[in-house]
């Protein structure tokens, strides 16, 4: 055989073999503890659900880099030193090439610590605590707007209704400090007055006593940062108990009210509804989450019965964006994948994301929700508002 001959079989034997070269890469591993058992149990697996979703969506895709995604996910337990060391068995011993974020800012921040150690990129889904990305670290990117800002819409709403005090109770962690700290200052920034702030410790059932004196500070709007919907259930019921009656009441849980949570308010980043079709066509925002409508739809088929939240999407959505930065970076390097998540100005199913130079989500912000007729809807901001806010809140005794 002469040499061009010989030469022109090897290419074409090359390009035959190469396919199944990618397809004998072995998978990238992506590792992630997420509270499966524990007071975070509920809502941190529909978290999980997103991530499981996408990486059955990318593979289904071909993967990233020629290469399929595998998930390597532990159960913390919801307890922050469990997450450390699980993250470290994850990065150390099980030697995943990529990390997602767990559930609550109170978990991600010590886990951060890991991640940062061993320059690992991280995506995390749930946790928006600002002072999380302002100790320095380089490796921690969020998806959720800051909790400062999640009662924004239930002030903006009181200040336009004319309301002048406000009333506000937090869960004493992290995630509820913030929030409140957060309200505080929007309040003030819309001349509202805070006229009662108190917190209650992680655990509470019994909420009479901070509630009477809440009622004898005879405030127009409460403001609740609740973190779990336990807390946000039990202080609907014994407000209603009590007889405490704010013109408006907002927390930052509340997906399983009941018939007591009609008029109440709650934020949240994401619904199904903001990508749903209503009368005069799709809403204008939606074009901010791509895919969002295929990934309603394939959820109900994967997980039938399972209810579609927006941690689910939040999961997903931050999934998408570890993939789409292996992409642009073209390899696994932690600085270029930093790099990358940086120069981000990227949909996700989830919506916007663009992070600041900390990492700190700047390109969502919240919607506020109201319980009208058994159903969550839109009130708040003008251009997503399904309906208007049904206000003011009627008597316990006046309520249907």
């Amino acid at each position: 055989m002469n040499l061009p001959r010989f030469i022109a079989l090897i290419t074409a034997l090359a390009i035959l073999a190469a396919p199944l070269a990618a397809e004998a890469q072995a998978p990238i591993r992506i590792g992630a503890s997420l509270s499966q058992t524990g007071v975070h149990a509920v809502v941190a697996q529909t978290q999980l659900r997103g991530y499981q979703l996408c990486v059955k969506h990318m593979n289904e895709k071909g993967g990233v880099l020629g290469r399929k995604l595998e998930l390597v996910v532990y159960d913390d337990g919801s307890d922050p030193a469990t997450a450390v060391r699980l993250y470290e068995k994850l990065i150390t011993q099980d030697r995943v090439e990529q990390v997602l974020g767990p559930y609550h800012s109170a978990i991600t921040d010590p886990v951060a610590n890991v991640t940062e150690k061993h320059k690992m990129p991280m995506v995390v889904p749930i946790a928006g605590a600002t002072s999380i990305y302002r100790k320095g670290r380089k490796f921690i990117f969020g998806m959720n707007p800051p909790s400062a800002i999640f009662l924004e819409g239930l002030i903006d709403l009181a200040a336009k209704k004319g309301l002048k005090t406000v009333a506000l109770i937090n869960r004493d962690d992290l995630f509820g400090r913030t929030v409140a700290q957060g309200t505080s200052e929007l309040a003030k920034k819309k001349g509202l007055q805070v006229v009662f702030a108190d917190a209650y410790p992680p655990g509470t059932t019994d909420f009479s006593t901070i509630l009477t004196k809440l009622r004898a500070a005879n405030p127009d709007v409460l403001g609740g940062a609740t973190g779990i919907n336990e807390d946000t259930v039990a202080i609907v019921r014994q407000l209603k108990a009590l007889n405490v009656n704010p013109q408006m009441v907002g927390l930052t849980t509340g997906g399983l009210l009941g018939r007591d949570g009609e008029f109440v308010y709650i934020s949240v980043p994401w619904l199904p509804e903001l990508v749903e079709v209503r009368a005069g066509g799709l809403i204008p925002i939606a074009r901010q989450y791509p895919g969002a409508r295929e990934f309603i739809e394939s959820h109900k088929k994967e997980f039938p019965g399972a209810d579609i939240t927006w941690p689910s999407a939040a999961g997903y959505g931050g999934c998408q964006i570890l993939v789409e930065a292996i992409r642009r970076a073209g390899s696994l390097d932690s600085e270029n994948l930093r790099d990358a998540i940086l120069k981000m100005n990227h949909n996700t199913v989830f919506g916007a994301f663009r992070v600041d130079r900390d990492g700190v989500q700047i390109g969502l912000k919240y919607v506020m929700t109201q319980w009208q007729d058994g159903k969550r809807v839109v009130v708040w901001p003008e251009e997503l508002a399904a309906v208007k806010a049904r206000f003011p809140t009627p008597p316990w005794s006046q309520r249907p």
